[in-house]
């Protein structure tokens, strides 16, 4: 294999802070090594589609603070099961991978930055099986993806979680109320217990913990017995109901969207702890903004080591953490199963420690 001179970098799934600090740093080391670097908009979209620019020094300058990405992103569109038409209302889906792997060739793209979380790591994995070569880079806020210590959006996002749940405890002390509310994290609950710890939440319901609504009122009515005449339920939106599923709906495009569990907590605690009840539902919040320091810093080494990793031809790779150091471990095994809470673990036991109730 002969010297690489151009490299893509594409953003896949849902954007997070972090996303232009990654795209920076590709294209400035990518830059320092003499290497072209291909902005691939909208995510695989644009793979599909051929929706390309070079990216060159003013690009990226002044993109560090920036939330979202510059490259737009989408968190739909995959080129072995894409959308290429609707009969009726019906969408028609077909293996687009081939064509993904043409316009890399057209775009005279050698190797592939692909930065995403699960979801877009595992369409990476499969274009580095069909030939591509391929670099991952692990975001998410919902800090789910293995074979790192974190991902980067996720102190960002327990940031804004940590500074709702500080506000909450103002106005849930003045009017002695319960107050939920209700953050990301799909079905790992680490942006719910990490803000929630942070904030000083009373109750803290995560899918990796199942609880019934008797634990909660019963962890209230004992603060209350205390003297404690207001509580905040921190609750991660894929909470599993006591003998049930998470909250959800389908969206018009068929697509899975978890939220709703903070309403049905709100509405059950008052009913069975006889307290006035109110719920925040974060939401989007958590994936905008600027990223925090520790953000910037984890993408930027991220990028760094991604063009690294094409260099020395080591392609099927993800970037990771494992503090203090930045290593790689392969794709496969980084999306070979979710990261989870470990229920018994020491976040956990330190949080029962100082009387945070999961509601078990």
């Amino acid at each position: 294999m002969g010297a690489i001179k151009r490299i893509g970098i594409l953003t896949g799934g849902g954007d997070c802070p972090g996303l232009n600090a990654v795209i920076r740093a590709v294209t400035r080391s990518a830059h320092g090594a003499g290497m072209e670097v291909v902005g691939i908009m909208e995510g695989f979209g644009g793979l599909v589609n051929g929706l390309w620019r070079l990216l060159d020094e003013k690009d990226v300058t002044g993109i560090l603070p920036r939330g979202g990405t510059i490259l737009g992103t989408s968190n739909r569109d995959n080129p072995f099961n894409y959308c290429v038409r609707y009969e009726g209302d019906q969408p028609i889906f077909e293996d687009c991978s081939e064509v993904a792997l043409e316009n890399l060739e057209k775009m005279g793209v050698e190797a592939l930055v692909v930065v995403g979380g699960d979801g877009s790591l595992h369409i990476a994995l499969g274009l580095s099986d069909r030939g591509a070569r391929v670099v991952g880079v692990p975001k998410t806020i919902d800090n789910d993806v293995g074979g790192t210590d974190v991902t980067f959006g996720f102190d960002s996002a327990v940031i804004t979680a940590t500074e709702a749940i500080d506000k909450l405890h103002t106005t849930a002390e003045s009017h002695h109320r319960v107050m939920v509310l209700e953050v990301m994290g799909r079905n790992s609950g680490w942006i719910a217990l990490m803000a929630g710890m942070a904030g000083g939440g009373d109750v803290i319901l995560i899918p990796e913990i199942p609880f019934t609504f008797v634990g909660i009122a019963a962890s209230i009515s004992e603060r209350r017995e205390r003297g404690k005449r207001f509580s905040i339920i921190v609750v991660a939106e894929g909470a599993v109901l006591p003998g049930g599923e998470p909250v959800s709906r389908v969206s018009a495009a068929g697509t899975t969207i978890l939220g709703g569990v903070g309403e049905v907590v709100a509405r059950e605690v008052e009913a069975r702890a006889s307290l006035e009840t109110r719920v925040t539902v974060l939401g989007h919040l958590q994936r905008g903004g600027s990223p925090s320091p520790f953000d910037r810093n984890l993408a930027t080494r991220f990028g760094v080591k991604a063009v690294e990793l094409i260099l020395d031809g080591k392609f099927g790779m993800m970037t990771s953490l494992r503090t203090p150091d930045i290593g790689h471990v392969p794709i496969a095994e980084a999306v070979a199963a979710r990261k989870t809470v470990p229920p018994d673990g020491d976040l956990v036991s330190t949080a029962r420690a100082v009387g945070t109730s999961f509601g078990d």
